[in-house]
């Protein structure tokens, strides 16, 4: 493969290489480096164990940006839905990152390109190529483009898991009453809101949540109101 065949994978990511060396070994699987007889070729490998600690942080670090009331506890499931085997080969695919990849022969016949764990793998070797060519800023960037509505996806599915739900039922057992919500603030620009509800519950249990839409804000401040029932109840 040319240097030049990269073209369209740089295109993919939005991303010019100062040296696209780095991507070059990203896409270099170790069956193919094994088959060849040059032994200044490098295999993935290495990348790969820099790309999923690089992924890890940066995910960590929007997953606690986007939801600044969410505990640490929900943050690592969301993080772990997100930075997975399965999610990371979607990512992959979504780039055809198998269409660039340089496999051995058996790799190649038995279909490597299309196996979950040599996409995700790749995916963790581009992070890292874009991270030791223009250092974590650069691929902040990339990951958060490519991750983006992933991250907005389960942040949905986490709150609905659904502790607005789970409130609602032990209120109306336990009081006789319902949750009210109402939100009291709104902050930052049309395009990125934040919001913060108040939940009363009775007038002696009153909580505040945040999100960056009010379903998820409402969602924070029923979880805040659950850990003080149980609080109570311990």
């Amino acid at each position: 493969m040319s240097r030049q065949d990269l073209s369209s994978l740089k295109n993919e990511l939005c991303y010019e290489f100062k040296d696209i060396g780095f991507l070059q070994e990203a896409m270099q699987h170790s069956s193919y480096v094994n088959e060849q007889r040059d032994p200044a070729l490098k295999d993935n490998e290495r990348l790969e164990f820099l790309g999923d600690a690089v992924l890890d942080l940066v995910i960590t670090h929007i997953l606690m940006d986007h939801f600044p009331e969410t505990r640490e506890g929900d943050l690592s499931r969301m993080r772990a839905t997100i930075v997975n085997e399965s999610q990371l080969a979607i990512v992959a695919q979504e780039l055809k990152l198998g269409e660039y990849m340089l496999l051995g022969k058996g790799e190649a016949l038995s279909h490597g390109q299309e196996k979950n764990s040599i996409l995700a793998d790749a995916l963790e070797a581009v992070i890292a190529a874009v991270y030791l060519d223009r250092g974590l800023q650069a691929a902040f960037e990339v990951i958060e483009r490519q991750f983006s509505q992933i991250i907005s996806h389960v942040g949905e599915r986490v709150a609905a898991e659904d502790f607005k739900s789970q409130l609602q039922e032990l209120v109306q057992g336990r009081f006789k009453t319902i949750p009210h919500y109402e939100v009291v603030a709104e902050s930052g620009p049309d395009h990125d809101k934040t919001f913060e509800v108040r939940l009363d519950v009775r007038p002696s249990l009153t909580t505040y949540g945040a999100g960056k839409s009010k379903k998820s804000a409402e969602q924070a401040a029923a979880s805040a109101a659950l850990e003080k029932l149980q609080e109570k109840v311990e």
